[in-house]
């Protein structure tokens, strides 16, 4: 299996914001951006995998600002590190200024998919090659993220966590 950059698995939408899309503050309701991160993702763990792939977890969501009706959002998706059968992805999104067209960002989230077969089995992904910096940052905290996840579900001892030590315990 290639290698691949994290470019490769670049995945970009834009949606506007409707009334439907609202709650009764005329804010994007939550779940409705959960969903279309969670589609956005899959097309990127998809462009990595070329395989069909399961949404596996929601690691992390931040809502920094209240998005409002009629606005312009781009949510962008990147394949942040490959494991087995496993791809954590990060998804930055953005809302566009109508007057100025400058992009702000609002939210982020980390999803993790896993690529299946056609019994819904685990299989094999490429790896990845992360190349700039903020790659290298999100590919390198990859690690550390998925040995919190396997403690917190307790399919990892703690002692194990050889990437989290190092935050702790120097060497």
């Amino acid at each position: 299996m290639k290698a691949k950059t994290a470019e490769e698995t670049l995945a970009i939408t834009t949606k506007l914001v409707l009334p439907n899309d609202t709650n009764t503050l005329g804010n994007l309701f939550g779940g409705e951006l959960l969903a279309w991160m969670d589609v956005i993702a899959s097309i990127s763990a998809h462009r990595h995998c070329k395989r069909v792939v399961v949404t596996a977890s929601v690691n992390n969501v931040s809502f920094h600002y209240p998005i409002k009706q009629a606005s312009i959002v781009t949510l962008e998706a990147k394949v942040s590190r490959a494991f087995s059968s496993s791809m954590e992805i990060f998804i930055d999104v953005y809302v566009e200024d109508n007057l100025t067209g400058a992009k702000v960002k609002s939210n982020e989230a980390i999803y993790t998919f896993v690529a299946v077969d056609q019994n819904g089995g685990p299989i094999a992904v490429p790896k990845l090659i992360p190349e700039t910096e903020e790659e290298k940052a999100r590919y390198e905290g990859a690690l550390r993220r998925k040995q919190l996840s396997l403690i917190l579900a307790g399919k990892m001892k703690p002692e194990d966590a050889l990437e989290l030590k190092k935050l702790f315990i120097p060497e």
